[in-house]
């Protein structure tokens, strides 16, 4: 069914129904409602290109994903915040738009969506210190909603993010009430928002404690199960070997326990390990018990409020920034226990 045979039906002029389903306030709630009901028992789907032009929107939101030697946010975990945020698109019938492009294209692709009116919106991805494309978003008025955070002056744009910094302050924090002196900090790379965020809760927990932090017992790299397996055998063949691991990742994680039981330890008795985990649809952290104690906190969700906030500023586009700060849950499994004796 087409708009004009939906008018026909309900003996309204086709501005009136449009408007109905449009939520334009002159349409009176009663009419509204018999409008939208209509719509639904018949199965009335609008035509986005027909509402695009009466709008002026797309109803497209766009993810640029750069090819990098580097793929910190091309990685398992974007899918799941992809999924979130289909939900939402999904719901108020807009599409994504993905764009995967190199590295030295990406400031283009941003400034040809802009200029075509591809899409009505971007959601920015793995933020790093001072990133450029905030300024570049708002030079060339693109809609954008940031996953985390660049640094300073985050109060200018609009951002969700986990608190990366409480979440793993607590985590030090736990182990060092266990006993820990010597933690290794298995983290992503620094040069992302979220890691040196991690890394400023892992040194604020050990200064806490009057313990000095000891760069050698800090990595920061891409994270992959490799790099997780090749750090942990790495620091366990040392002298001064660390007797608990804090790792930002389940990924990772899954490196660091294959080199522990490669050195015929068994963690949570022989050496601990605390992780970060995205509550992954397809990589659980246990059933009942969870196999590694975790910060929890679920990236779908993320996607899904990133999704809201983004198609709210382009709903109303004078509405002040929105800053959403998502904390993590700390949840203890199998994988920690007291420093050895």
């Amino acid at each position: 069914m087409n708009l004009r045979e939906l008018s026909a039906l309900l003996e309204l002029s086709q501005t009136t129904v449009s408007r109905a389903l449009n939520n334009y306030p002159e349409v009176n709630d009663a009419t509204r409602l018999r409008v939208k009901e209509a719509a639904e028992q018949n199965n009335y789907r609008p035509n986005k290109r027909a509402k695009g032009l009466a709008t002026g929107r797309t109803f497209s939101i766009g993810h640029v994903i750069p090819i990098s030697t580097q793929h910190e946010i091309v990685n398992p975990v974007f899918a799941d915040f992809i999924a979130g945020a289909g939900e939402v698109y999904s719901a108020n019938g807009y599409d994504m738009h993905l764009s995967v492009v190199p590295d030295v294209d990406e400031e283009k692709t941003y400034r040809e969506l802009a200029a075509k009116r591809s899409v009505d919106g971007v959601i920015v991805h793995g933020p790093r210190k001072n990133d450029p494309r905030i300024a570049l978003l708002q030079e060339v008025g693109l809609p954008f909603v940031v996953h985390g955070r660049a640094g300073e002056g985050d109060s200018a744009y609009s951002w969700v993010d986990m608190n990366n910094t409480g979440a793993f302050r607590r985590a030090t924090e736990l182990l060092l009430d266990l006993g820990h002196r010597r933690i290794a900090l298995v983290n992503g790379l620094e040069s992302m928002d979220f890691a040196q965020r991690r890394r400023d809760g892992y040194v604020g927990a050990l200064k806490s404690r009057s313990l000095e932090p000891d760069p050698g017992l800090m990595r920061s790299e891409e994270m992959t199960e490799h790099y997780g397996y090749r750090t942990a055998r790495e620091l366990l063949k040392t002298q001064n070997a660390p007797t608990a691991f804090l790792v930002s990742s389940m990924i990772t994680a899954i490196g660091v326990r294959r080199a522990i039981g490669g050195a015929g330890l068994r963690p949570g008795r022989d050496i601990s390990v605390v992780i970060h985990d995205d509550e992954l649809s397809y990589l659980r952290n246990g059933e009942d018990v969870p196999i590694f104690t975790a910060t929890k906190s679920s990236v779908r969700t993320a996607g899904r409020h990133c999704a809201e906030i983004l198609l709210g500023i382009i709903a109303n586009p004078d509405q002040p920034p929105r800053h959403e700060l998502l904390e993590a849950e700390l949840t203890v499994g199998h994988s920690t226990g007291p420093a050895p004796g």
